[in-house]
């Protein structure tokens, strides 16, 4: 998109205040992800790599909330992301007080940032498009109503990486679970906290940590994780061993090389699939244990596909 608002914006060199821009001239991030699959990918890919446009947006409000010295921990999916839970998102979320939600829009709006919309408590990063979503201390997660779980005070919650505030892990597992369990479109948050009990490996006395509402929710995604763990495959195969040997000497030294890594993946409690066999020159090693898995560069076995000669 030549000549985007946003290729201007980031060419302006006036920092400090940049004029108020009529609505309709920002393009929001999200439609633009919509309208131009070539470039959503490119956003996908740079996302991982923390260069897209969420995290620029993440780390230039955190920069000016930090300016103002009004205390926020970042939530939702960023945190997520932070945390070891690696997925695309399109917004940001930060939380605040109410207090200081009114000294946001007060210093912010017209300054790099505008309203979601007319009455919005949200602003837009008018350079980036992104949307900037506030929720509040005293608020309540997922449906809104009542509940023994509230969004906290930012500043008791939250700790530091690379410059910017997120909520803890505990706490973002906690607000997950009191947003998914009893409100229906929310119940992506429940996946969220299966998914980083498995990346994060975390165990059942974490629950401990946890306020008495949800724990028994975090208690019954840890065991059906525990119940069905993920399974993690890597395959072996011989000829790998000898293929790109030019002497009978770079053969002996392959295999005493792949011995030794058998052998250290043995230790760590990789085993043989004694339903994959080796008789068609294919081992499948396996392991249940993610930090395993992260060392030896194994994969998740839903990723393999079937094959017609019956390998799994």
């Amino acid at each position: 998109m030549p000549d985007s608002m946003e290729t201007r914006a980031a060419a302006s060199t006036e920092p400090a205040a940049p004029a108020l821009l009529p609505v309709a001239s920002v393009v929001p991030y999200e439609q633009r992800l919509n309208d131009d699959p070539r470039w959503a990918l490119s956003e996908g890919g740079k996302h991982f790599e923390e260069r897209s446009a969420v995290p620029l947006a993440l780390r230039k409000i955190a920069a000016r909330l930090a300016e103002l010295h009004i205390p926020y921990a970042v939530v939702g999916g960023m945190a997520l992301f932070k945390h070891g839970l690696r997925r695309f998102t399109e917004d940001v979320d930060i939380l605040v007080t109410r207090e200081a939600l009114s000294t946001i829009h007060k210093e912010l709006e017209g300054r790099g940032y505008m309203r979601a919309f007319t009455g919005s408590k949200n602003l837009r990063d008018t350079e980036h498009g992104v949307r900037v979503e506030f929720l509040i201390a005293g608020q309540f997660p997922g449906d809104g109503k009542p509940k023994p779980v509230a969004f906290p005070e930012p500043d008791a919650v939250s700790v530091e990486f690379d410059g910017v505030r997120y909520v803890t892990l505990p706490t973002l597992v906690e607000l997950k679970l009191a947003s998914g369990m009893n409100y229906v479109d929310r119940a992506k948050d429940l996946v969220d906290v299966q998914e980083l009990i498995k990346q994060r490996v975390l165990s059942k006395d974490f629950a401990d940590q946890l306020h008495p509402f949800v724990r028994a929710k975090y208690l019954e995604l840890w065991q059906a994780f525990r119940q069905t763990p993920t399974r993690y495959v890597t395959i072996w195969r011989n000829k790998f061993l000898t293929i790109d040997a030019k002497s009978l000497d770079e053969m002996i030294e392959g295999a005493r090389e792949a011995a030794a890594l058998l052998d250290a993946m043995r230790a760590d409690g990789v085993t043989l699939d004694s339903g994959g066999g080796t008789a068609d020159d294919y081992a499948y090693l396996v392991t249940t244990d993610p930090e395993v898995a992260r060392k030896y560069d194994m994969h998740d076995e839903r990723e393999f596909l079937d094959e017609d000669d019956g390998r799994r």
